[in-house]
């Protein structure tokens, strides 16, 4: 995508605390809300942080990667500063959590094109199949300390 890092140059960009993985997702689609359950669950070390699109934070990383917040059909996994977008996004994180989650490594012999075509078919039809959360108001307080807003 770009240069590790390439957001802190970006005046746009909120400064935040970079040093952990971050994901960036829609805060209000029913299947975004489960991934950020799962990432809650999976990640034993605690520290990925979790922030929704719909933040001044979360949308000015989205238009910095190219995204357009306002429709935010993608996700970002941002770790040591590098930004994986997509598909590709959720097969970094589930294999960077080590444990059952590097089974989703299989999923890279699926050619990239079909990835990102099966990525897209799901996220334009996210609403409709899956509809509408709220990640923001899981009331688990340990959940609720990955958010960044």
């Amino acid at each position: 995508m770009s240069k590790p890092f390439s957001f802190r140059l970006d005046p746009q960009v909120p400064t935040f605390d970079d040093a952990a993985p971050l994901a960036v997702m829609d805060a209000e689609c029913a299947i975004c809300s489960w991934g950020a359950r799962m990432i809650h669950r999976l990640d034993r070390s605690g520290t990925v942080r979790i922030c929704p699109v719909q933040t001044p934070l979360g949308a000015a990383l989205m238009r910095h990667y190219g995204l357009d917040p306002s429709d935010p059909a993608s996700w970002l996994f941002i770790d040591a500063g590098v930004a994986h977008q997509d598909f590709d996004a959720v097969v970094h994180a589930a294999c960077s959590f080590g444990g059952w989650g590097r089974l989703a490594a299989v999923l890279l012999i699926l050619p990239k094109p079909l990835r990102d075509w099966l990525y897209r078919r799901l996220a334009r039809n996210r609403y409709a199949i899956f509809g509408r959360g709220d990640m923001c108001a899981l009331p688990d307080p340990a959940f609720q300390k990955r958010l960044l807003r």
